[in-house]
């Protein structure tokens, strides 16, 4: 028995190290790392969702030209388009060589479609429909090209006419898609104006999907005070023009669009109408709903060294057969993974060495499909290869159970999820979707904690909305008692109270109070008589130093409070990611510099306050947020997003309280007007921004003098 145990252990010990070597291997073969992002916009990293399986392209031939015996080297030539068909054959629009390559569902090759009659030039796009019908954009010739199934052409489509296609329209095909009646959406090259719409026989329908014109403040700025002839002189703003379009197996449109302005919205679900439905919902695990989706991540600064602000570039997407989205980003060279409702599962990859071709790593990724085995295909136009990826065991594991939230089986999902909880504890979709089985089997504290560890305020609101409600219904009937006993004792005891001795209360108020109390008690009448208040500090010193620095504790105390315990409902923070020192220093910074520079403004423009008033008077300014900041952080912890608007209204009253008391200090402290109040404030703030620009060069300028010495030190040491 003891032998047989030993063997058995021994096996078992065996199998480990094996598995452990096999992952291991596994781990070395992906030469990029794989990441994700949490809902507070933290990076986490995971273990690969896609592995690299294979190259293709690379090793294509084809016979000599000139002796036809000979088998010579043909490989891709700056590819721009990969399409995979519902057989899973991969049709590459070889744009340098002016062909489209065919491949088997096995990665074998299987021809060359090149028409002889009327060839290609330059062709950016293919795609095949389910009966094996080929569509080429030959961009070179500027047509559309429909050939049969074994590649001899049916019809050509050159540029469109109707009277709606303006005459400086340019017909340039790169890519395109054919919905299932037959239509056609062509992406024209820089064509802002949307897809070209063609129905079936080719005539123009409509241009669909077009971007919206971005519209900053300054444009507002400038409409509203530019002249007519200045307006006209400024340089057009264009919406973002789309650079791929594919077709889900939903039947909707998808578009990507890189370059311009577009930093959100980057991919889009259209439907019949041309109206993006791909929009933060109730499925959303960002915890928000009708706002737009913003796609491509990245690891470093979203700003150049320059300053200049760095888009990502959406060059081409795919959808899954479950709906997951996949798109290229040129600009970092990532694929990233969304899944049916744009909630970002994964994003991975990486540069490959210049000087060669590495598997699984891409230099310039310009199309990207998908096999119905989910196996990635991404082209690279400068190696010049055909990558495939095939989905790694967490990879489907993780697919398997977000697939299964997303069809509203949340039960069946708990198990893969806590697998893969186990496999990485910080994997958002797995919180997120372990949160929703919680709350559809009624566990709705386990639910709300779980929402809340993966950053979603709309489900942690739902599931303390179905807990709060718990909570009322049960104390009830104790609730309804102790009012029914309040208004008894009220309406009997008020007959007996005007006969309570009231003399002790009328002695101790005449009882002289500490000064401390004094100037507290003073800051209380300020809330019904700011002006008078204010005056009072500047002629009759009500205030004090000692009172002013006691309420700016308690503002300490209050914004502490208020930054930490506000419910998580109109706080969206990571638990213990406050701090208590970051918060005094911002404080603190912010409030002598706004002293320093408002005495000074006062000083120079006709002001009359000591810097003794400005010091206690801004303190004083402060009293309805000490007193009342932390009972609203008490009220939110009680309410949902249901309840928002009543918040909102609470906490914005309380600032714009706050600001009315900074507004009445410095007309009542320096006696200005009310013109030349608005004229103060305004000159303060802008000495307080040019205060800190000094500030950032200063420390800018020290660094650099300390790096320079700490150069120079070891040159000479070295030396």
């Amino acid at each position: 028995m003891i032998y047989w145990r030993k063997v058995l252990l021994s096996i078992t010990a065996i199998a480990c190290l094996w598995t452990a070597m096999v992952a291991s291997v596994a781990r070395a073969d992906v030469m990029y790392p794989t990441y994700t992002r949490d809902n507070f916009d933290n990076v986490i990293f995971t273990q690969p969702a896609y592995t690299p399986l294979r190259m293709l392209g690379n090793d294509l031939t084809m016979p000599d030209p000139e002796q036809s015996d000979l088998i010579v080297s043909s490989p891709l030539q700056g590819p721009k388009d990969v399409f995979v068909d519902s057989r899973d054959h991969i049709y590459i629009a070889d744009t340098g060589n002016s062909r489209i390559v065919h491949y088997d569902e096995n990665y074998d090759f299987v021809r060359y479609i090149q028409p002889q009659e009327s060839p290609f030039s330059s062709p950016e796009g293919v795609f095949v429909d389910e009966q094996g019908y080929i569509y080429v954009a030959d961009t070179g010739n500027r047509r559309v090209v429909i050939l049969d199934p074994e590649g001899y052409p049916i019809r050509e489509i050159g540029r469109p006419e109707s009277r709606f296609i303006p005459k400086d329209f340019k017909y340039d095909p790169i890519k395109l898609v054919a919905d299932r009646r037959g239509f056609l959406y062509v992406v024209t090259l820089g064509g802002y104006r949307g897809l070209l719409q063609l129905d079936p026989e080719g005539g123009f329908q409509s241009f669909f999907g077009a971007n919206k014109t971005p519209f900053s403040v300054l444009d507002a700025m400038k409409r509203a005070l530019y002249t007519r002839e200045m307006y006209e002189n400024e340089i057009s703003k264009l919406p973002g023009a789309i650079s791929n379009v594919a077709v889900g197996p939903d039947g909707f449109i998808y578009t990507a669009t890189s370059g311009g302005d577009v930093s959100h919205s980057q991919v889009k679900r259209l439907n019949y109408e041309g109206r993006n439905l791909l929009v933060n919902s109730e499925e959303s695990t960002s915890g928000k709903s009708g706002g737009s989706l913003t796609f491509g991540e990245s690891l470093i600064s979203a700003y150049s060294a320059e300053g200049e602000k760095v888009q990502t570039q959406i060059v081409d997407l795919t959808v899954d057969p479950y709906g997951n989205i996949s798109v290229i980003d040129r600009q970092y060279n990532y694929v990233n993974q969304y899944d049916a409702y744009g909630n970002l599962l994964f994003f991975w990859g990486g540069r490959s060495s210049p000087t060669s071709t590495q598997l699984g790593l891409i230099k310039n990724p310009v199309a990207i499909d998908v096999n119905s085995r989910n196996e990635l295909f991404v082209l690279d136009d400068q190696e010049n290869v055909l990558q495939v990826f095939e989905l790694s065991e967490f990879g489907k594991l993780v697919y398997q159970a977000n697939e299964l939230t997303n069809q509203g089986f949340y039960a069946e999902s708990e198990p893969y999820w806590k697998q893969v909880l186990d496999l990485n504890a910080q994997f958002g979709p797995a919180i997120h979707g372990l949160a929703k089985a919680a709350y559809q089997r009624g566990d709705y504290e386990t639910a709300k904690e779980l929402f809340r560890r993966g950053g979603n305020q709309v489900g942690f609101s739902d599931a303390f909305w179905q807990l709060r409600l718990q909570w009322f219904q049960e104390r009830f009937s104790l609730f309804a008692t102790l009012f029914l006993v309040l208004c008894c004792f009220y309406l009997i005891g008020s007959r007996y109270l005007n006969r309570l001795p009231w003399s002790a209360k009328r002695k101790r108020d005449k009882k002289s109070r500490n000064k401390v109390v004094e100037q507290l008690s003073h800051a209380l009448y300020m809330l019904k008589h700011p002006i008078d208040g204010f005056t009072a500090l500047r002629f009759e010193n009500k205030g004090g130093y000692v009172g002013a620095i006691v309420i700016l504790l308690g503002m300490y105390v209050s914004l502490l409070v208020y930054r930490i315990y506000t419910s998580f409902v109109f706080n969206k923070i990571e638990e213990n990611a406050i701090s208590a020192v970051t918060i005094f220093i911002q404080f603190a910074v912010i409030w002598i510099v706004w002293v320093v520079c408002n005495y000074l403004i006062s000083s120079i423009y006709r002001g009359e306050g000591r810097f003794r008033d400005v010091f206690i008077g801004s303190a004083y300014s402060l009293i309805p947020f000490v007193l009342f900041a932390i009972p609203l952080t008490i009220i939110s912890n009680g309410m949902t997003l249901s309840e928002q608007a009543i918040y909102q209204y609470l906490f914005y009253g309380l600032i714009v309280w706050v600001g009315a008391m900074f507004f009445w200090q410095v007309q009542a402290l320096q006696n200005y007007g009310v013109g030349e109040t608005v004229v103060n404030i305004l000159l303060s703030l802008f000495a307080m921004l040019v205060m800190a620009v000094l500030a950032f060069i200063i420390v800018g300028l020290t660094n650099e003098l300390r790096m320079f010495i700490y150069e120079v030190y070891q040159e000479v040491t070295l030396r």
